[in-house]
């Protein structure tokens, strides 16, 4: 038994609540002939191999000048223009290297006519046509999606609601918290997307670690009796950490890239996208505890013990992980 926890911890340690980050690729239309290139991709940490993720366009096109490459924080960009003596329109263009990953690329063009147009590309088919199609819908769609699957695959983000459900007690206190955890990190989630707010990245998820600690050890502290102020007010926990969730929502969303003339938009479509995940969480997760708790009566106090205790270890795992990368 001891020996199958280590190894659950050792997996679930290796989990990085960004860890599936869609790369990004914007086409601006220039002139009738040639488009520039932004193309934002995932970096892999120091001393392991690069993401072997390009676009590959035409064989009409044809690079113009010299690629400018810059890393920042987890990201790196590559700006450059191609030139194409025909019509991009209707013509296959994939991303390599894409279905040997768990990535996925967010893919926007911007044309002359001032159309915009959103295509979401999955591992599963690497390739991708433009259309010029109307984008409104397109993008709406595309940032619901990706901000329910951010919260469903950021596994930091979910251990400490997790944490929260654990803490909670009584439905109608657990409503409070839920809802103080989504209000305050919906402020810092648009402060920060509209630059209002910066702070290093790196930091946010080494406090957002901390967070799921602080919330596991009053877990503990209340199943032993210890009544602090967490207990009796818990959405005052959920309101303060929820900020600095907001801003790693913030980051991950940055990374993804925003369109900068539909910013409001694309920001509130994932915002309620984080909002839909996190409630089918917390709705499923009830569920199951209500349909095995009097299954395990006898062993619910063991259960929610060890379950606290390894939400605790992982996180702490990941702040000393985050903490050295500072």
């Amino acid at each position: 038994m001891i020996r199958f926890l280590i190894g659950l911890l050792i997996i679930l340690q290796t989990l990085n609540a960004d860890e599936i980050r869609p790369a990004y690729l914007e086409l601006t239309q220039q002139n009738e002939t040639s488009y520039k290139i932004l193309w934002k991709k995932p970096a892999q940490a120091e001393g392991k191999k690069p993401f072997l993720l390009e676009p590959v366009f035409p064989k009409s096109s044809q690079i113009k000048g010299l690629k400018s490459i810059t890393r920042i924080d987890n990201t790196l960009l590559e700006t450059y223009v191609i030139e194409d003596n025909t019509s991009l329109i209707n013509k296959p263009m994939s991303i390599k290297g894409l279905q040997s990953t768990s990535s996925d690329v967010l893919v926007r063009i911007q044309y002359l006519d001032g159309a915009t147009e959103f295509i979401r590309v999955l591992p599963e088919n690497n390739q991708f046509v433009l259309e010029h199609q109307i984008g409104f819908l397109h993008m709406a769609s595309t940032y619901f999606i990706l901000g329910v699957e951010h919260i469903l695959l950021g596994f930091d983000h979910l251990l400490f609601v997790l944490a929260l459900l654990l803490l909670v007690k009584k439905i109608r206190m657990l409503i409070w918290t839920i809802t103080a955890f989504t209000l305050a990190h919906s402020i810092t989630l648009i402060l920060a997307s509209m630059d209002i707010i910066q702070l290093s990245g790196r930091a946010v998820e080494a406090v957002i670690a901390l967070s799921i600690v602080f919330v596991s050890a009053e877990v503990v502290y209340a199943m032993r009796g210890r009544q602090h102020l967490s207990i009796r007010y818990p959405w005052l926990v959920a309101l303060g950490f929820g900020l600095i969730h907001g801003l790693g929502f913030a980051g991950a969303l940055k990374e993804i890239g925003l369109p900068q003339t539909d910013i409001v938009p694309a920001l509130i479509f994932f915002n309620v996208g984080v909002e839909i995940g996190q409630l089918i969480f917390v709705v499923i997760t009830l569920l199951l505890i209500w349909v095995f708790k009097p299954l395990l009566t006898k062993y619910l106090y063991t259960i929610k013990m060890g379950v606290t205790y390894i939400i605790g270890i992982i996180a702490t795992l990941w702040f000393l992980e985050r903490v050295l990368v500072i």
